[in-house]
Parts: C-alpha cells; sequence; structure tokens
C-alpha cells in the first residue's frame, strides 16, 4: 500500500472486501516496513475501520474506504443511515455512528462529515438537497458531540447534490451518490491543509 499508489477506493456497487485498499492491509506489517509516522496513522485508522467493517457494523455493500496523504474516509450510503428525505437515524445509522465514535475516543483525530443528498430525496422541511445534506451531516455531528467527542475536532460539510459518484441518469446510479463520508484526519492538517 505504501510503496504503491496512494489514493485507493471502492465503488459502492462491489463489496468492501474486494477493496483493495482493504485487502492490502492485511500483508502490511508496520514494523517491518520503514514508513512515515503519518502513513503508520493512517494504517492503524485503517485497520480499525476494516475491523469495523468486518464486524458487520456498517453494512459492506453500501460502504467504501480509501485514503491519501491526508486522512482516511469511509463512505457509507444515507440510504442505510436515514429515513427516506429526512435526518431520522435508521438502526443501520446508529451503528455506523458508534463506529465513528469509538475510532474517535481511541484515537486523537478530527473528522469532517461530509453530507451528499440526491435533489429527488429531498421532502419537507428540507427544500433542496444543499439543506437535506447539511441537516445530515450536521446531525451525526451534534450525535457525536452528545456522546463526549469535542465540538471543536469536528466539521459538517454540505454539498448537496454537487458531487455525484455517477452520473444521476436512473434510480441506480441517485442511490449511490446519496452518502455520508467520515473523513479522520490528524490534528495538525488543520492547520495547512484544506480537507473538506
Amino acid at each position: 500500500y505504501f510503496s504503491g499508489e496512494r489514493n485507493f477506493d471502492s465503488s459502492t456497487t462491489s463489496p468492501i472486501s474486494n477493496n483493495p485498499f482493504i485487502q492490502n492491509t492485511d500483508k502490511i506489517d508496520a514494523r517491518d516496513i520503514k514508513i512515515s509516522e503519518v502513513e503508520k496513522s493512517h494504517y492503524a485508522i485503517a485497520q480499525k475501520i476494516k475491523q469495523l467493517l468486518m464486524a458487520d457494523a456498517v453494512p459492506q455493500s453500501a460502504s467504501g474506504i480509501s485514503a491519501d496523504d491526508v486522512g482516511v474516509q469511509l463512505r457509507v450510503n444515507s440510504d442505510i443511515m436515514f429515513r427516506h428525505g429526512s435526518v431520522d437515524l435508521l438502526p443501520e445509522g446508529e451503528k455506523v455512528l458508534e463506529a465513528v465514535l469509538k475510532l474517535m475516543e481511541e484515537y486523537n483525530l478530527y473528522l469532517v462529515v461530509r453530507g451528499h443528498a440526491d435533489s429527488g430525496e429531498t421532502a419537507p422541511p428540507y427544500t433542496s438537497a444543499w439543506e437535506l445534506s447539511g441537516a445530515r451531516a450536521s446531525a451525526m455531528v451534534n450525535y457525536l458531540v452528545q456522546h463526549g467527542v469535542k465540538a471543536t475536532r469536528m466539521r459538517a460539510v454540505s454539498y448537496g447534490d454537487t458531487r455525484p459518484l455517477k452520473p444521476g441518469i436512473d434510480e441506480q446510479s441517485r442511490a449511490m451518490n446519496r452518502r455520508v463520508e467520515f473523513f479522520f484526519h490528524r490534528p495538525e492538517v488543520m492547520s495547512y491543509s484544506v480537507v473538506y
């Protein structure tokens, strides 16, 4: 992983077990490879996310993991997290947030929660995908704050339907675009890099 391409991503159409990033973490022993502290932290976070995913905290078919030079991202389909057109958490959504909470408690990480919605998903009181995705991102940060994570360690960002993964030409591709991204990064990144 560390000697090759640094951006591993999985499609939401394939199970997380097919993700090359996830597959390669088992083959790495961080003690035997000369890697930087940054890479070690990414490795540790990725391993922890992998454990959570494999323990079915997050449905594998509706999630993905990727990493870059700044941090590690967990992507989860909104349809398993929320009721349609609302910020009401489904039971699977609570499991996801409990897994994120464990990571935040275990590591000194900062978190950017990025909300993405589809324009066809909106319902009162949310009149746009922008409002819905922002309300969802805020609700998740609020949940974490209520469970002891300091608000200064987190950001909530709304993208609405401005950053689709796939062209929204049918219901399947629109469903893939409805997602939440949890981007975990080190505290010092805030001082020199834009992580939104």
